[in-house]
């Protein structure tokens, strides 16, 4: 028998799957400003020095994920933290819910700046399931537009992937080695002041991000889970630390192990042959591979 036979009920059967992609080519546009005192904490945050911003300055790439936020009544927040189900996302009937990855895009000479008023377009383009060894799993893609006065400035494809609790004794996959030639690193440590500092500019209310209790007893994880979108803000932050002016033109991430504030991690890069394509990985205390990314400059 193989090893991805599911011997338990599913959660989601064929009548539960279609009432989820009913959401499918849902759609929400919301309006912000980009302001500076977010884009000054930020900077503080990842223990940059960079010049106090002003009208005009530059958003740096993937910044734009302080703006949007979602700010919904304290009586509409779930167990978890998040907004309960069944509003712009899916009501998708399983507890652990993470973001698996994305891929973006910058138009060129169009760049977010301080000062911009800013839209977003929000689409789900597909909610898709899945049964195996580790689980039942449901992955929604969400596709992302931002445009400020000048026109389109950013595309963005959002994946988001829900999970069946945690087992007894349940296995991971397994890990990957992550690799060893990078030309560039950084050692990060992930305390409890860095989560809480980026959860609270995200405006993050998920419970696995600052509240041990929860994340070891209920999610049943060894610690408090490192956002994803701060790793890979991490990654690119380590890019412009090493590449002199360096402006994204596409970025791709995808994460591959979780990783945990007990013990730091390190983020490392690599150019590849054309002097414009860059990787980036994270990898964990035993040497894990974490986040795999691909950068190519403007």
């Amino acid at each position: 028998m193989s090893n991805d036979t599911q011997t338990s009920p599913l959660a989601i059967d064929g009548e539960a799957l279609a009432k989820l992609q009913a959401w499918q080519g849902r759609s929400e546009t919301l309006a912000d400003d980009i302001t500076a005192a977010p884009v000054r904490a930020l900077s503080a945050t990842l223990d940059r020095d960079d010049a106090p911003p002003q009208a005009g300055t530059r958003l740096p790439e993937l910044w734009h994920w302080l703006y949007f936020l979602p700010h919904h009544r304290q009586s509409e927040i779930g167990e978890d933290g998040h907004a309960k189900r069944g509003g712009f996302l899916p009501p998708v009937p399983l507890p652990r819910r993470m973001w698996a990855g994305g891929r973006l895009a910058w138009e060129p000479g169009n760049p977010l700046q301080v000062g911009d008023k800013v839209e977003r377009t929000s689409r789900i383009v597909s909610v898709t399931h899945k049964a195996g060894r580790t689980g039942e799993l449901v992955f929604v893609l969400v596709r992302h537009e931002v445009r400020n006065e000048r026109g389109l400035a950013l595309t963005e494809e959002h994946d988001i992937v829900y999970r069946a609790a945690a087992q007894p004794g349940e296995a991971g996959p397994p890990p990957t080695p992550a690799p060893k030639d990078a030309t560039f690193s950084r050692d990060i440590a992930p305390d409890d002041v860095l989560l809480f500092r980026y959860s609270a500019l995200t405006f993050n209310g998920h419970r696995i991000h600052y509240d041990r209790r929860y994340v070891t007893q209920v999610e049943g994880y060894p610690g408090l889970i490192v956002h994803g979108p701060l790793i890979a803000t991490l990654l690119v932050d380590l890019l412009r630390r090493n590449v002199q002016g360096a402006q994204l033109a596409r970025f791709e991430f995808r994460a591959v192990r979780p990783t945990f504030d007990i013990a730091p991690f390190r983020v490392h890069g690599k150019p590849s042959g054309d002097g414009k394509t860059f990787a980036l990985w994270g990898e964990d205390a035993d040497g894990w591979l974490t986040m795999q990314a691909t950068v190519v400059l403007a």
